[in-house]
């Protein structure tokens, strides 16, 4: 693979024992950054981007992206945390802290472990025992989220802003269970829910990076596109020819909803990078015998006309008015966000009122499912959280707040909740009983994020004996964690321990660590 391709710059090496503490302390160091923004009581960290302008943030995965250390060992070390973390974004959309806490808990636990008595390889053994133990027990002590606790949730994340809390939760009651939520910028200093009609098209996300528009998000945007369904291959660009030049003569944006060939992709890329065309290219939405019966959905909702040989339309007669539009196409590597726009259209209610019944009517599971994505998707609606702030870095830290809270309420909607303040996993290694010192290691590490937040919050770590029980950090009182509000999705602590784990057993199980070498490192040996 071309990125673990060797290089030809100098290297430095480092060796068992000093390769482990120098790997080891650039953990520390930016666990100890990380960490403080823990629980409610977590402090704001205050760092100096690219440019030299500070920011000022809470959010766990932004610190942690803002580290850089100085000696190589130490940063591979704190990069391979920054792994843990993004991926457990990439899962759960939150829990960066937690599963950098938890790494580095368990990280010191195995290093203080004594390997004269018990390799590597029974450790590793007996973590993966523990973590699946853990697994099973926070699976059986979740509970479904109501209506009640969904402000909980989002609060929480929110870093218990309560009103920030009800305007998410109040998005998520409005749009559905199922339905989608994005966040947005206000153009005033009110944050607000706005609810437009929208569609989400899963498995149908980014097919070129060149397609992207905004390079932060890693997003390609379209404003007020216009919309091409084919279900038959574009094999050239003379077959769409005539709608390109309408949309290029119109100034418009279009997405293309379409298999197409390389040459067609390649085409439309070059024009698109020059800028004489705004174009983003998806798959077709569906699956299998689903696929058909989708793009039509999608035609409804956008006033397109679905395109397809097989059913005897020619695609060199191929015109504009065979286009639909949106008010914006927002897609990620995953996914694609269509925003339709608002039409009276008897033929959608009557497809709504076909679907529905082919929702009760199907037996088959699997089948039915997928009937119920395509209704979620014919009368779903997307909600808009625009987010307004007096200042740009007001605005900046208020962001990151709310995104961690929309991706941690949608994770507590999909699997449930549990204890927070770090009280599930404290009670998971109160609850399982250990058989090896590798189930002692993790249980015992586990541990760590209660501890953080309670000292985060100049508190004794006091656990109580009775399961669900815990402190509530801003009063100092005994509480049970639910009834209280304190509340985290399982999705969330399962995917931060779960990439915690596999990242420190990685690390430990490396003797030699090769790094580029520093010219001053190379100075100082001659």
């Amino acid at each position: 693979m071309e990125y673990n391709n060797p290089s030809l710059l100098i290297k430095e090496l480092n060796f068992g024992k000093e390769a482990k503490s120098k790997i080891s302390d650039g953990v520390k160091k930016l666990a100890r950054a990380v960490k403080s923004t823990l629980g409610a009581s977590g402090k704001c960290v205050i760092y100096e981007d690219a440019r030299g302008v500070p920011v000022i943030t809470k959010d766990g995965v932004t610190v942690a992206e803002s580290v850089v250390l100085y000696d190589p060992v130490e940063n591979l070390g704190a990069t391979l945390i920054k792994e843990a973390a993004n991926n457990t974004v990439r899962e759960a959309g939150d829990g960066t802290t937690t599963a950098t806490v938890l790494a580095e808990s368990l990280l010191n636990k195995v290093n203080s472990t004594d390997l004269s008595k018990n390799s590597i390889r029974d450790i590793k053994q007996g973590v993966t025992k523990a973590l699946s133990s853990v697994n099973e027990y926070l699976d059986s002590i979740k509970i479904d989220v109501t209506d009640d606790t969904l402000s909980n949730v989002a609060s929480i994340s929110c870093n218990n802003d309560v009103e920030l809390g009800g305007i998410i939760a109040e998005a998520y009651k409005r749009v559905g269970k199922d339905g989608v939520v994005l966040m947005e910028t206000s153009e005033s200093e009110e944050t607000y829910v706005d609810i437009v009609d929208g569609v989400q098209l899963k498995d149908c996300g980014l097919t070129s990076t060149h397609f992207v528009t905004n390079v932060d998000k890693q997003k390609a945007e379209l404003e007020n596109p216009l919309v091409l369904i084919c279900m038959s291959e574009i094999p050239n660009v003379r077959k769409i020819q005539t709608v390109l030049e309408y949309v290029i003569k119109n100034n418009r944006s279009l997405l293309l909803v379409a298999p197409v060939s390389q040459q067609v992709k390649s085409a439309l890329l070059m024009n698109k990078v020059k800028g004489n065309i705004k174009i983003n290219i998806i798959d077709l939405p569906g699956f299998g015998p689903t696929k058909k019966d989708t793009c039509e959905d999608l035609a409804i909702l956008t006033g397109a006309t679905v395109m397809n040989e097989e059913l005897g339309d020619d695609l060199d007669l191929m015109k504009p008015d065979c286009l639909g539009e949106a008010e914006l196409a927002v897609t990620d590597e995953k996914s694609t966000i269509i925003t339709t726009i608002e039409f009276d259209d008897k033929d959608l209610e009557e497809r709504i009122d076909q679907v529905s019944k082919l929702v009760a009517d199907e037996k088959n599971g699997y089948i039915k499912k997928k009937l119920e994505q395509r209704l979620s998707m014919l009368s779903g609606s997307v909600g808009i959280i625009r987010v307004g702030a007096d200042s740009k870095v007001e605005l900046k830290e208020k962001r990151d707040r709310v995104e961690d809270a929309i991706y941690a309420t949608k994770a507590a909607l999909k699997e449930g909740i549990v204890p927070g303040g770090g009280i599930a996993l404290l009670n998971a290694a109160q609850s399982i009983t250990a058989d090896s010192i590798g189930e002692q290691t993790l249980l015992k590490s586990i541990e760590a994020p209660f501890k953080t937040i309670m000292n985060n919050a100049g508190l004794e770590p006091k656990i109580l004996a009775d399961k669900g029980m815990g402190i509530d950090v801003v009063t100092g009182e005994p509480v049970n964690m639910v009834e209280a509000g304190i509340i985290d999705p399982v999705l969330v602590t399962k995917s931060a321990l779960k990439n915690a784990v596999s990242v420190v057993m990685t690390i430990v199980s490396a003797d030699c660590i090769i790094s580029n070498a520093r010219q001053d490192t190379y100075e100082s040996d001659q």
